[in-house]
């Protein structure tokens, strides 16, 4: 074994370095130098302060083996490397390897760059590839943030960390990604998941299969198999939209809303939702589902509704073409208010309501129920109320007017009625053989109605009743209608599948094959969004030579 001075060693390697290779590993200093080809055959052992250099990366270290003809460089003892002003690396232990460009670090390793500190315990480093991974447990430290995962990648031109295994994400806000599959883009603070993920904070909970979140200004965007727990509410839908900070989420496409609270469902093609107001907009075919306390089921719906109010105390508002449909009661307005703590239902703008048999109309409808079962109690008609029921053996109509009409539901269903004011009557009379004895016409200030079944039982007139019970021949047809009478038969909402408009039905099935073609898209990661490319400039450039690969690639084929 022979010593030769540093200072030598220096000039040797300097010499060589430039006179044969500019990509040599150059040793700038080391305080003593050994050879000893017994132990390290080709190898100079270098101890003391060593500085070395290769291609603008710069290696410093307390012991060092030089492998000069293979330009490897194995590093001992406090390592430090620097990649000019974008990457610094410590460790207890590191190899680089000059041909290929491959580190390799080992002991409390510390990798660090502009926006971000990495701590793991085995790193690997591809400076040709521009690309960092580990395969161990590393901890990750981004403005506030702290990343873990169990295995993992950092692209340094990106500047974009890849995980595979376990990740987790902790805000310094307090919000919580985990996934399997997630890039990070360090400099915006970007996630995007792919695979089953979860993303949390201490008011809301959102699952998600593919999707991107702002880490920073906690925001996201979901797009497939998404939901999110919202004040005890499930938003479901094709796209999910959140903003914490906003305290609102929207969904579009296949909207579905649970409230498990007031035990209603929501559905349409775009819904909002405002936390702090507690309120939501809903629309596109928009759908309120809720059950009372007796089992009734109630659904509204209208191209667009709005729900505001808390527990016990909700508001809905439906407009423009409103309808309603209960288990034994159906109706239709140009808008429906309907109000939780009051039990007030109000139809305004043509309003129409079916009750077995009997169709009413007026100005105005309110329909009141039970605050606290919601079984419909009372019913009011204000100004110009007609009754209309279709006779059920001739081919007449039961016909009641008046300026006002209130009635009293038994059940759900109508029990009896008072026409205040002007009342008006035709009143089909049959004998118990039902044979038609004659048609009752006739006015007075009150009609009191009874119903048996969802049919008129009895109809008797009160405060100075004017009228004759006219056999069938002696009633003209033209007589046998009141002023303004109006049958609306073919509008009456039978079902659920009735309270859509044919328009809205056929519009649907025209958006179908798009909305699937939508979600197919969504078995892929999204693309990565343009905020984040403009708040990354290396990525930017990176998805430019991509594309360029791409076309080439397409003009090869197209070529064979």
């Amino acid at each position: 074994m022979r010593t030769i001075p540093y200072y030598l060693l220096f000039i040797l390697f300097a010499l060589l370095g430039f006179s044969q290779n500019k990509k040599k590993i150059i040793i700038h200093h080391a305080d003593y130098s050994d050879i000893n080809h017994e132990v390290l055959p080709d190898a100079v052992i270098l101890t003391g302060n060593i500085s070395a250099e290769h291609d603008g990366m710069n290696m410093t270290c307390n012991k060092a083996y030089f492998f000069e003809k293979e330009n490897y460089l194995k590093l001992f003892g406090n390592v430090h490397i620097v990649q000019g002003d974008t990457l610094t690396m410590n460790s207890h232990y590191a190899e680089y390897n000059g041909i290929n460009g491959f580190a390799y670090a080992q002991g409390d390793v510390l990798l660090t760059s502009p926006d971000s500190t990495l701590e793991t315990d085995t790193l690997k480093y591809d400076r040709f590839k521009d690309l960092v991974f580990y395969d161990s447990h590393a901890t990750i430290h981004n403005k506030g943030s702290v990343l873990e995962s169990e295995k993992g990648r950092y692209y340094t031109t990106e500047k974009k960390f890849q995980f595979f295994t376990a990740v987790k994400v902790t805000s310094d806000k307090g919000t919580v990604i985990k996934s399997n599959h997630l890039d990070f883009y360090e400099v915006p603070q970007h996630s995007y998941v792919f695979g089953p993920s979860t993303i949390t904070n201490k008011e809301d909970y959102i699952y998600t299969e593919n999707g991107f979140y702002d880490v920073k200004n906690d925001l996201g965007k979901m797009v497939k198999n998404s939901f999110i727990w919202y004040d005890k509410r499930k938003i479901e839908g094709d796209s999910i939209y959140y903003s914490k900070l906003k305290d609102f989420a929207s969904a579009t496409n296949n909207v579905r809303i649970t409230d498990t609270i007031n035990k209603s469902k929501i559905t349409g093609h775009y819904a909002e939702l405002y936390k702090a107001q507690d309120s939501m907009f809903v629309t596109k075919k928009a759908l309120v589902s809720m059950k009372s306390q007796e089992g009734d089921s109630v659904y509204m719906h209208a191209p667009r509704i709005l729900l505001t109010g808390k527990d016990k105390e909700r508001v809905i508002r439906a407009f423009n073409d409103a309808r309603i449909l209960r288990d034994s009661m159906s109706g239709k307005a140009d808008s429906i208010h309907w109000s939780e703590k009051v039990g007030l239902t109000q139809m305004i703008g043509k309003p129409v309501i079916w009750n077995g048999d009997s169709q009413v109309t007026g100005r105005f409808i309110h329909l009141l129920s039970n605050a606290e079962t919601q079984k419909m109690d009372s019913l009011k008609v204000l100004e110009n109320a007609f009754v209309i029921q279709k006779d059920t053996i001739g081919d007449g109509y039961n016909q009641l007017k008046g300026v006002n009409l209130y009635g009293k539901f038994k059940e759900n269903k109508l029990d009896e009625l008072d026409l205040i004011k002007n009342a008006e009557l035709i009143y089909y009379m049959y004998n118990d053989k039902n044979e038609l004895v004659g048609i009752d016409k006739g006015i007075c200030s009150h009609i009191n109605v009874t119903f048996l079944e969802g049919k008129i039982n009895t109809a008797t007139k009160y405060v100075d009743p004017k009228g004759d019970l006219y056999p069938e021949k002696l009633l003209p047809k033209n007589a046998r209608l009141l002023r303004d009478f109006l049958y609306r038969g073919d509008e009456k909402i039978n079902s659920l599948e009735d309270i859509f408009t044919d328009e809205e039905i056929n519009k649907e099935k025209k958006g179908e094959q798009a909305r699937e073609d939508m979600k197919e898209g969504f078995n892929k990661p999204i693309d990565i969004l343009p905020e984040t490319i403009k708040a990354t400039p290396g990525l930017s450039k990176k998805l430019e030579e991509d594309s360029k690969k791409q076309e080439n690639k397409a003009s090869k084929k197209d070529k064979k």
